[in-house]
């Protein structure tokens, strides 16, 4: 019964209206134990009339099972998994032990699924979701479902979470949230009034109103558990305490009245929280009691043994388990872990297994090793971690349990766990001395360092690891050279770089074959070290690799972004464009999501190379809907680089600003770099040169002196910038390390840029034939933007030159080029310059028909190019029947015409 709850009440049912209106709400009610989360979500069940409710709840002993939770939301609804999507559908299966794939579903993937899954059981009517105790949840499931709750958008589902008040959740900040406290004076002591069997001394009763302040559980049960004299008053009144000790103490004074069969009946229950029946009576009937025994426990009113166990409150289930005696609790779960199917529920056998074991034990040890295979399959590696964690405790062979724990530390790193992860990595390195293990810890700890520091501290670590794998493990050794050396081009650090790639380059050479990853380090080793000449032909050999269609996806995912890297660096744009596109088809075709955001900035920086601007926009909107839906904290390059280029100013400096800063606390000075070389691309653009110079002399300062590794993409730039803003000095220093670099590599891309470059600082005839010389050797290449530079320049130097027929058709070449990409500030810059020669530019009015916004644009792009309404979801992270929503007012905006001017106001 609820008790007055008036404004909540109103809450709930303006949620569920809105939910049968075809909205979707979300809902997290937060409140101390016994407040009434639990009837609260009842009157939702009750109000929710015309809706179908899904209900689960978190299990505090279920906390360690991967997916449990998730499996009590979807187990309703499996009837509609053959609707979605076939790479949904497998991942869904796969968490939920329907299925098996090839490797981990992605845990987005997995979020993407359960919200398509929703989506589809609430076309036939609206469906509400409640989920209690959610502080309990597994980590998979709440990840899974507060991923869920923030994509719902018009699939008319509703969603109530209830957790405990002091328990924090992070995956549900942000959520709406509802706060609910104790009942008002009135309806607590009516409430309370309720309760008792007998008058009640006056004092008492006003303590008792204090101390629960309100709390309909604490003002139902403490009275059961006070004695008469304490309610007569005066003897002996329990000191005030927390509520839910207070509460916790009242059910056990109740319970210990029970008879010993009966108790212990209840911590069967208690411990074994599927509540099924056939479970509990076998495992009863194993400890010597049975049905008899529940009875006494029914009286209590604390629980219910019908078709399922049902407690009144978690908190009975609680104390039942803790006030039990280790030993009790060893001997309920032996039994229950000796009636559980070891072929249908072999982890929950393993589990109760474990809890039963009062020593090591090897067998249930093994046992709970490969429930942790079977959970890192489905994806669960908080699951487990946890069960890795239990064998370690029970693993007796020194030799073994240091393997254990380090199997187990690796887990908790990859589920986020870094703390527990170097207390286990302790245990380990207390083991037998074994150098290939100890190896192994250093490379832990040192990716533990980079996920703690984003790069600053772990170089050096990751140096010292490989060096100690390297006569143990070739092959692992030169993997964690790469990483090391990868960590320190994302720190910017130019001596870390120096560090690492020196090190790499006296590496152990690569066993035959040698690995995509083995050229690659080679060719960027030989780069810092030997110089750029000498890691031609090594990195070319290492983008080979990369472009070979049997490369392995793991190496696709695990080392793309360098060979992007090193195709940048060889300046090669035939490569940069199939590896990035390769990239982003096969993170959508498996459904990686979480690779994806890195993926869709590269392939966007290509198309903006390309100038391909029309196609970019919609991956800078994909990209951020998908940042925004994984967490990813990397930096929007490939947004600075489409802004810049565009010439949307206002637009850059916002990005550019959140860049840094995130960039800063990332320690990832890569990031800087990148966005002080977009800082003069943009200036250049607009022709604030002054603007561009001071970019450019800070991308130089971010740059190690004698490397130039970073800065070289933005030599370019700022050797223009320093010519147009007086700085010819600087332009001829860069220009020194610059050329011969260009000319290295030999492509048409760099051979181009080369002599455009050659030509701003060139006079006469010499600059003339290097800027047709750059003019034919950009022509044929992708980089239309680049092409159009030189026409630019070539037009700008004509005009110096008093050649004004000449300059316009250079001039109007590149107005027309700029144009036609997107590129509005250079548009304008070779504008101004047409209109000094005396040519007149004729502006055409963009079309304004239509107010779509950028996802609606997108949405509407992705349509015209033959995508249907799921491929859209996927993409965007959002249901089906949603982007039909999208769809509606898309249409709606575009057939709208638009609204005539207004007349003149009259005079």
């Amino acid at each position: 019964m609820l008790r007055n709850r008036h404004s909540e009440r109103v809450e709930f049912d303006r949620l569920v209206d809105a939910v049968r209106a075809g909205q979707s709400r979300v809902l997290v009610v937060r409140g101390e134990p016994g407040v009434g989360k639990t009837a609260l979500l009842e009157y939702v069940a009750e109000v929710a009339r015309g809706c179908r409710v899904v209900r689960a709840a978190g299990i505090e002993s279920e906390t360690e099972l991967a997916f449990a939770g998730l499996h009590q939301v979807c187990a309703p609804m499996l009837d509609r998994l053959a609707w979605l999507p076939d790479p949904q559908r497998v991942a869904l299966e796969t968490v939920l032990g329907l299925g098996t794939s090839a490797s981990p579903p992605d845990r987005f993937l997995v979020g993407l699924a359960v919200l398509s899954l929703l989506a589809e059981a609430a076309r036939r009517r609206p469906l509400m979701c409640l989920v209690d105790d959610a502080q309990w949840l597994d980590q998979a499931s709440v990840q899974t479902l507060a991923f869920v709750a923030r994509r719902l958008s018009a699939e008319s589902v509703g969603v109530v979470f209830a957790l405990r008040e002091s328990h924090e959740t992070g995956e549900l900040t942000g959520l709406p949230e509802l706060v609910i406290g104790g009942l008002r004076d009135e309806d607590a002591r009516e409430l309370l009034d309720s309760a008792l069997q007998g008058p009640l001394d006056p004092q008492v009763r006003d303590r008792l109103l204090a101390e629960t302040r309100g709390n309909p559980l604490a003002l139902l049960e403490l009275p059961s558990g006070l004695s008469l004299a304490e309610l007569a008053g005066g003897f002996g009144l329990p000191s005030i305490k927390g509520l839910p000790s207070r509460v916790e103490e009242s059910f056990h004074r109740r319970l210990a009245l029970l008879p010993p069969e009966t108790r212990l009946l209840l911590l069967v229950a208690a411990a074994e929280q599927s509540g099924e029946p056939v479970l509990l009576w076998r495992a009863a009937e194993r400890l010597g009691t049975g049905i008899a025994a529940a009875a006494p426990a029914e009286e209590t009113g604390l629980v219910t043994f019908g078709p399922r166990v049902w407690f009144r409150h978690p908190l009975v289930r609680s104390t039942v388990y803790r006030g039990a005696s280790p030993e009790d609790r060893r001997r309920v779960h032996a039994a229950l872990g000796a009636v559980t199917d070891p072929e249908g529920e072999p982890d929950r056998r393993a589990w109760h297994r474990a809890h039963a074991a009062a020593g090591p034990d090897e067998e249930v040890a093994a046992e709970l090793e490969r429930s942790a295979g079977r959970a890192q399959a489905r994806g669960g590696v908080a699951a487990a971690a946890a069960f890795l964690e239990r064998a370690t405790e029970l693993t007796l062979g020194p030799v073994l349990r240091a393997e254990r724990a380090l199997a187990a530390a690796q887990a908790k790193h990859q589920a986020g766990a870094l703390d527990a992860a170097l207390d286990l990595l302790g245990v380990t390195e207390s083991g037998p001395p074994d150098e290939f293990r100890r190896a192994r810890c250093e490379l832990l700890r040192a990716q533990i360092a980079l996920a703690l520091s984003h790069g600053r501290d772990a170089p050096p670590l990751l140096l010292r690891a490989a060096a100690r794998l390297a006569p143990l493990d070739v092959r692992l050794a030169r993997e964690t050279y790469l990483h090391a050396l990868e960590a320190a081009i994302f720190a910017g650090n130019g001596e870390r770089i120096r560090e690492a790639a020196k090190a790499a380059h006296g590496a152990p050479p690569a066993p035959e074959p040698p690995r995509p990853l083995d050229r690659l380090l080679d060719g960027l080793a030989a780069q810092l070290v030997e110089g750029y000449a000498a890691a031609v032909v090594p990195l070319q050999q290492a983008l080979n690799a990369f472009r070979s269609p049997d490369i392995a996806s793991e190496d696709v995912f695990r080392w793309t972004w360098l060979a992007i890297f090193a195709a940048q660096n060889l300046w090669d744009d035939e490569t940069y464009d199939v590896i990035t596109r390769r990239h982003i088809q096969i993170a959508r075709d498996t459904g990686t999501l979480a690779g994806l955001p890195l993926a869709l900035q590269s392939h966007m920086c290509g198309r903006v190379f390309a100038g391909e601007l029309t196609e970019a926009e919609p991956l800078h909107t994909e990209c951020e809907a998908v940042a925004e839906a994984t967490g990813s904290q990397i930096a929007p390059y490939g947004g600075l680089l489409l802004r810049a280029w565009q010439g949307r100013e206002a637009e850059f400096h916002t990005l550019s600003e959140s860049a840094v800063a995130g960039a800063v606390a990332r320690g990832e000075r890569i990031a800087l770099t990148a966005t002080a070389w977009a800082s003069v691309v943009l200036y250049n653009g607009l022709g604030h040169y002054e603007d561009a110079l001071r970019a450019g002399r800070q991308l130089m300062d971010y740059d190690y002196p004698d490397q130039r590794f970073l800065s070289q993409w933005g030599g370019a730039e700022v050797i223009e910038a320093a010519v147009r803003a007086g700085g010819r000095e600087l332009a001829t220093d860069i220009w020194a390390w610059f050329s011969p670099l260009l000319c290295a590599t030999g492509t048409d891309w760099a051979l181009g840029v080369e002599a455009r470059t050659r030509a701003l600082l060139a006079d006469g005839p010499a600059a003339e034939d290097a800027y047709r010389d750059a003019i034919d050797h950009l022509a044929r290449t992708r980089r239309r933007p680049e092409l159009a530079r030189a026409h630019l320049l070539y037009g700008e130097w004509l005009h110096r030159e008093r050649r004004r027929g000449d300059a316009r058709d250079q001039l109007r070449t590149a107005h027309d080029l700029y144009s036609t990409m997107g590129m509005a500030g250079f548009a304008e810059r070779a504008a101004r310059e047409l209109e000094a020669t005396g040519e007149t530019i004729r502006t055409h009015a963009t079309e304004t028909s239509s107010d779509l916004t950028a996802q609606e644009a997108q949405i509407a792009h992705l349509v015209q190019n033959g995508h249907t309404n799921p491929d859209i979801a996927e993409r965007l992270f959002l249901s089906p029947r949603t982007i039909e929503q999208h769809l509606t007012r898309i249409y709606d905006k575009l057939m709208t015409p638009p609204k005539p001017p207004s007349p003149p106001a009259p005079p």
